[in-house]
């Protein structure tokens, strides 16, 4: 009976998440803080009426693949190509302060680290931690606010995902000076040629759809098609080249963002993430949570880790965007939209965990970390892009 619990765990988690979905709007915040909010309240943490396995685990990864990939079919590749340079500057700043906020916040609480010990490579790894983005919840709550598609949006979306490779690279760098089995130089050749296959394989297959969709178009074949794409993009990405699955997801929808039937493709994808997948996924990063390890000495380092973690992102991202002649108000937002934690930084820390470089102690505090800048951007957002229209209405009635 132990394999119909699914079920059960479904109908609670979809249940759960829809009201207080609404109950977010009601309160003027976006529908995925009340997601994350049913996830942390029906997890073990709290009710214990939904565990996190394996099967939610792989449905939330499923999720957040499909939403990236709604995300890159969204993206205008215009603005994209013209945004590029200047998100890689600000994925670069989004990386370097948050790694070196992290390692000083840690060195700062706990004592100074000789270079090449133990204690050094754990604050190290304390600020690779910081330096993943999460654009998953910053996309859907773009989406919400009908703001994706603007200069802002994409260069969000670009600097966020070129920011998770880039903090990729720093932590396989790190994981190699502890680990001897480890070579930092053959990530960085992957991830070079992990995009030059994404351009030439997706110049090929954008020709190809482009043909199909003017033989048959606004016919379901596409779409099936273009999922078909999406999950070998993601699975290639992560099997054969070590980078993120959501990148391949993206990049698929980068692919396919060009031809007619592109808004096609998307609404049929919205259709399964919007009833099922997605809130299985923002419901996950609440179910995570677990309370039962956490003392002051913790919770002290938690606090500090949450808000260097977040201040870094917003400062580091919103400078930078500041010298690229941004306005005041949209670099606050690039900041924001950056300053989110998610499925990487779980991922980063697992790594840490495993070849030792931090302890099981501190995943509470990357785990308290994912659920505040998770619960906190989407309302950041949601009161910046407000008073965008306030400024604007004050300016017609003057």
């Amino acid at each position: 009976m132990e394999a119909y619990s699914i079920f059960k765990d479904l109908a609670i988690i979809i249940v759960f998440a829809k009201i207080f979905g609404i109950l977010a709007r009601k309160c003027k915040a976006p529908q995925v803080v009340g997601e994350i909010i049913a996830g942390l309240l029906i997890g073990p943490g709290i009710l214990g009426l939904v565990e996190q396995t394996d099967f939610l685990v792989q449905m939330a990864e499923v999720g957040v693949v499909l939403l990236m990939f709604s995300a890159g079919l969204e993206t205008n590749l215009k603005d994209l190509l013209k945004t590029g340079p200047v998100a890689f500057l600000i994925a670069c700043a989004g990386v370097f302060v948050p790694l070196l906020g992290g390692a000083l916040l840690y060195m700062g609480m706990y004592g100074a680290a000789p270079w090449g010990s133990e204690k050094f490579y754990t604050a190290v790894f304390i600020g690779v931690i910081m330096t993943a983005t999460s654009v998953s919840i910053t996309v859907e709550a773009l989406k919400e606010l009908g703001r994706l598609k603007g200069k802002v949006g994409t260069t969000i979306l670009s600097a966020a995902i070129i920011d998770d490779v880039l903090g990729i690279i720093v932590l396989t760098f790190v994981v190699g000076f502890k680990s001897p089995d480890s070579n930092p130089g053959k990530v960085v050749l992957s991830t070079l040629l992990f995009f030059a296959m994404a351009l030439l394989v997706g110049f090929i297959l954008f020709h190809v759809f482009k043909r199909l969709d003017d033989k048959y178009p606004h016919t379901r074949r596409i779409p099936i098609l273009g999922l078909a794409l999406c999950f070998f993009f993601a699975y290639a990405a992560e099997q054969y080249f070590g980078i993120a699955d959501i990148t391949g997801a993206y990049v698929a929808g980068i692919v396919l963002c060009s031809i007619r039937d592109s808004n096609y493709i998307e609404r049929k994808m919205e259709v399964s993430s919007y009833m099922l997948f997605g809130p299985v996924f923002f419901a996950s990063i609440g179910l995570k949570t677990s309370i039962d390890n956490v003392n002051g000495d913790i919770l002290l380092f938690s606090l500090g880790f949450v808000l260097v973690a977040l201040l870094c992102k917003v400062i580091g991202c919103g400078l930078m965007a500041k010298l690229c002649r941004f306005r005041t108000a949209d670099c606050l937002k690039i900041g924001v939209g950056m300053m989110t934690r998610g499925e990487v930084a779980l991922i980063v820390a697992q790594k840490g965990l495993s070849v030792g470089l931090l302890t099981p102690v501190y995943f509470t505090s990357v785990i308290i970390l994912i659920i505040v800048s998770s619960i906190s951007t989407p309302i950041i957002l949601k009161v910046l892009y407000a008073k965008d229209k306030e400024e604007v209405g004050a300016e017609a009635s003057a």
